[in-house]
């Protein structure tokens, strides 16, 4: 097995807990400005003194509600300022954060506010508090449920006014590394979800030694700023908060993915999160604008791609030459400009996770001015295991274990891994536990990699997402999947075969590219559904197809494909809230087209 450690680089103390550094900031920096919390149309600075005393005042509510030291707290709500707040109340409390994903259907919150035995909830919408409420049913005992637009922050600090502040202290200083903070159920693409048990060491072991090695960079810079716009209740973006809040960077958030791009222009950050679908819309809604401006719009378009892939590739192996920089200097005037102030002008680093970005969107963001960093770990191991580095970017890799992490490649290409940050086990499954993590300390993560010379990570496919073709041909789906979701027309792509004579896929189409497509081509108001079986899409998706296939061997190409009428969504079920396919459920609801790629 070939193995690649890094050296712990910041020691957590065993008595820290996640709430420590929101109390000692108020109390040593009170006017620093910690967030930035949107009115209206307005961003309005919310200082570190205010935070903590909001925070306290909400903790106070929970304690005289009754929650006592390990107590479950369960928050199901959309990314916005007062997730936050309700999540460092909660560890203030001295309870443990349940959170819920916002579009969670009554089965599955039953399911986790009964698993955790969550002793209260806190929604955000009147739709939650609905949702929870069928997720009770008639069931005896059923936690007590405050909701943010009705008033609980100021509900819960009014009932918690006479809770001394030596109890709150008390609490909180009760709380240590090795105690239990927070229960994240995974989304999962299979089965029930199962609760991954993180401690407070977990999370801030994995936030302090994140940002203090190799993201240093990003946090140390003269007005910090970050929008976050993923689901908080994953655990990637869990943990960016975390790491935000212990580095005093500015945190904004924004609850509705469609208000992404303007609040990126109002709020101007210097660091963004996004998960690869993020970037993939962002290169082709400006490839389907310069396609839409006309032929010599498109050409320049196209060149500029070509520059920043070359220039890219060009600093990572000694340095681009002065006729390549003068290039990217003109296409920066032309193209790369306009891309970063649609991004508010200051933003100039990202991190992607969640799935493989590939390269050529890698080489594109760097060549144009904005840096994206990836990196790879499960819920499991607090998210992150490996990340890329500035000055270091292997684009292509998921990068080297960060500081404290040992991670390992198993004679089958199972990545392994060990550390500091790797989980507390299963919830109420021990079974589960003991089959995730061997006897050795080792963390079976389930997908497949690779490790070169140099420690950086290359995840090549899931173990239990590989097809097996009847002729026994073995086809890791992933790479050719990511590379047809490249074309600007296509939303969704899953490649079937398991069993069968070749190689297939399944296409949806991107409903925004569509829109533009329509005008351009004569079609306004035509359905998807006719769009779906029109010559131009279908020729146009062969295309993406024929691309993918340049990377694999004749026998793992994809030969036939269906454009559906309807995209995989989150909402329609198909799709993990971290925006991965759930192939078990499109393989059944979409048995029939499936069949007919066969028949």
């Amino acid at each position: 097995m070939r193995e690649y450690s890094v050296p712990v680089l910041v020691d957590v103390p065993a008595s820290a807990n996640c709430a420590d550094t929101v109390f000692r900031r108020g109390e040593q920096e009170p006017g620093a400005v910690v967030i930035s919390r949107k009115s209206g149309d307005a961003w309005v600075p919310v200082t570190a003194a205010e935070f903590r005393d909001q925070v306290a005042g909400v903790a106070r509510g929970l304690v005289a509600a009754g929650v006592e030291p390990g107590d479950r707290v369960a928050l199901m709500s959309r990314t916005r300022y007062e997730w936050t707040v309700a999540d460092y109340a909660i560890w203030a409390a001295g309870g443990v954060g349940v959170p819920i994903y916002e579009t969670s259907s009554a089965g599955q919150v039953e399911w986790i506010i009964s698993d955790s035995g969550a002793k209260c909830v806190i929604v955000e919408t009147e739709d939650h508090e609905k949702t929870v409420g069928q997720a009770a049913g008639d069931a005896a005992g059923w936690p007590a449920v405050w909701r943010i637009d009705g008033g609980a922050f100021a509900e819960l600090t009014e009932a918690g006014a006479e809770v001394p502040e030596e109890v709150l202290k008390e609490r909180r200083l009760a709380r240590g590394g090795g105690d239990l903070a927070t229960i994240i159920y995974t989304s999962g693409t299979t089965g029930r979800p199962k609760g991954c048990r993180l401690t407070h060491d977990n999370l801030l072991f994995t936030a302090r030694n994140v940002a203090g090695g190799p993201l240093e960079a990003l946090f140390d810079v003269d007005g910090r700023a970050a929008l976050l716009f993923l689901p908080l209740a994953h655990s990637f973006a869990r943990l960016i908060e975390i790491v935000l809040i212990e580095t005093g960077t500015v945190l904004a958030h924004t609850p509705n993915m469609k208000n992404v791009a303007p609040d990126l222009q109002a709020f101007r950050p210097t660091f963004l999160l996004g998960v690869p679908r993020v970037f993939e819309k962002v290169y082709n809604s400006a490839e389907q604008k310069a396609a839409a401006g006309g032929g010599l719009k498109s050409r320049i378009f196209h060149q500029a791609v070509g520059v920043a892939t070359e220039w890219s590739r060009a600093e990572s192996s000694g340095g681009a030459g002065l006729g390549l920089r003068l290039r990217r200097a003109a296409f920066d005037r032309l193209v790369y400009s306009k891309l970063r102030a649609a991004t508010g002008g200051r933003l100039s680093a990202a991190v992607s996770g969640g799935s493989a970005l590939g390269e050529r969107l890698g080489d594109f963001f760097k060549g144009a001015g904005i840096e994206v960093f990836e990196g790879w770990g499960l819920t499991e191991t607090s998210a992150p295991s490996t990340v890329n580095i500035p000055g270091a970017n292997k684009i292509g890799t998921v990068g080297k274990p960060f500081p404290g992490v040992t991670i390992g490649v198993a004679d089958d290409g199972e990545v392994l891994v060990k550390g500091r940050h790797v989980f507390d086990g299963y919830w109420n499954n021990p079974e589960a536990t003991a089959e995730a993590v061997d006897a050795d300390g080792w963390f079976h993560t389930g997908d497949v990699g690779e490790l070169d010379k140099d420690g950086y990570l290359r995840i090549t496919g899931r173990k239990k997402e590989l097809i097996v073709t009847a002729a026994g041909k073995n086809v890791a789906p992933a790479p050719l999947e990511d590379r047809i979701r490249a074309h600007p027309l296509v939303s969704q792509a899953m490649v079937v075969g398991d069993d069968r004579p070749f190689v297939a896929a399944l296409v949806t189409l991107d409903p925004e590219a569509l829109t533009q497509w329509r005008e351009a081509n004569g079609r306004a108001g035509a359905p998807i559904a006719e769009l779906a079986a029109d010559p131009a899409i279908t020729a146009a998706v062969q295309s993406a197809v024929d691309d993918a296939n340049t990377l694999v061997s004749k026998a793992e190409q994809v030969k036939k494909f269906v454009v559906l009428d309807t995209d995989f969504t989150e909402e329609s079920g198909h799709l993990t809230p971290s925006l991965k396919v759930k192939r078990n459920l499109v393989t059944r609801d979409f048995a029939p087209s499936i069949e007919a790629l066969y028949g």
